[in-house]
């Protein structure tokens, strides 16, 4: 007979089991959810519109499963699920085997599940698993007699008409709300254009890492490997700063600044760089404001080039879009500038955007160095 513990253990064991049933929180955010919700409305409104004056009203002529579509392509765009392909290719492809399994299985209800199945296996083997197509292939099955008369045609129209509108629709709505849409991971900084990968990548957990245990596990999961990557990449910036503290760039920056004015002759600024041994000089105005930066590689690129701006003013000499910080800014927030961004020296700024200081890459190894001491 049970007792009173086995029977508390075995409630205990019950309730956590019945909350894996809940979710995970929505990360999404206030703006992000509006933007959801303004992108199914006009998309679902306008693929409507569009669709009904194309087929003059005739029934169907809008597919239930357009709604689960914009939930994917509205409330979660970077999703793989969401991809343009993945609803092009998952919508044509089920339509085209739901027609066929009505076609071929007298059986409705066998024809329903046979064109699902058969439609999941060809999604994955093409790249296009949409989950709303498995709506659209029991429609081409279970539709009514008006999308049996349709045959393969209901293929195209409603299937192909209504996809490409909503497929458009939400091409130009993410894009106007700046989501990444179709979703693109960042690429990866290649400075040195050779086979290495960035410096960032050589240490902790590597790509390889990451596909190895994707494939032990064997399961579909709803997000880029690429987004992944980013993520976890992130978290471990997270954790370093966590645990060796928040070193402002204020702490490691150089503040005895050498720098020149965009009218200073060229020479004057490769005499400066030769006289203080440093191989960048901040270019400003007379409030010290950022202008630009000139660089020993600017001076070897116009000698190279034979160009006379090496011998003319540092103005035709100079870089103007130029990276910088702010004094209070975390130094681990440079590092990845300054390890796959191929960056040698951020000028350091105020408010005002004048120049306070400037970080190099020996300012960050040598603080990197001393945490690492201190740490251990």
């Amino acid at each position: 007979m049970p007792t009173a513990f086995d029977l508390s253990a075995s409630a205990t064991q019950a309730r956590a089991w019945l909350r894996t049933f809940v979710p995970m929180p929505i990360t999404a955010g206030r703006h992000e959810r509006i933007k959801s919700c303004a992108g199914a409305l006009l998309g679902l409104f306008i693929t409507e519109w569009i669709s009904r004056h194309i087929l003059h009203g005739f029934n169907p002529w809008f597919v239930a499963p357009m709604g689960a579509s914009a939930v994917l392509l509205f409330a979660v765009p970077a999703s793989p699920l969401a991809q343009p392909w993945s609803i092009i290719g998952g919508n044509l492809v089920a339509a085209t085997v739901g027609v066929a399994c009505a076609r071929w299985i007298p059986d409705p209800g066998l024809a329903a599940g046979v064109a699902v199945a058969v439609a999941i296996a060809l999604m994955f083997q093409l790249r296009c698993v949409h989950p709303p197509s498995g709506a659209v292939a029991m429609t081409a099955v279970l539709g009514g007699p008006a999308v049996q008369a349709l045959g393969f045609g209901f293929v195209v129209v409603p299937v192909a008409i209504n996809s490409m509108l909503l497929l458009l629709m939400a091409l130009a709505f993410n894009n106007l709300a700046r989501r990444r849409y179709p979703h693109r991971p960042p690429e990866a900084a290649t400075q040195h254009h050779t086979r290495d990968v960035p410096p960032s990548q050589r240490v902790g957990f590597t790509r390889a890492d990451l596909d190895a245990v994707l494939a032990s596990r064997g399961e579909f999961l709803d997000i880029e490997e690429d987004d992944l990557e980013a993520i976890l990449v992130a978290a471990e910036l997270r954790a370093y700063r966590r645990r060796f503290g928040d070193v402002r760039c204020a702490e490691i920056m150089s503040r005895d600044v050498v720098t020149v004015r965009p009218g200073q002759a060229s020479t004057e600024a490769a005499a400066l760089l030769t006289r203080h041994h440093i191989k960048a000089l901040p270019v400003v105005d007379g409030q010290r404001r950022l202008l630009g930066i000139v660089t020993q590689s600017d001076f070897f690129r116009a000698q190279r080039t034979g160009s006379r701006r090496a011998s003319g003013n540092v103005r035709d000499l100079m870089t103007r879009a130029v990276t910088s910080a702010r004094a209070d800014q975390p130094m681990v927030e440079l590092a990845r500038a300054f390890s796959d961004g191929g960056l040698h020296h951020v000028p350091v700024l105020d408010d005002n955007r004048r120049v306070v200081g400037i970080v190099t890459q020996s300012d960050l190894v040598a603080a990197l160095l001393r945490n690492n001491m201190v740490a251990s």
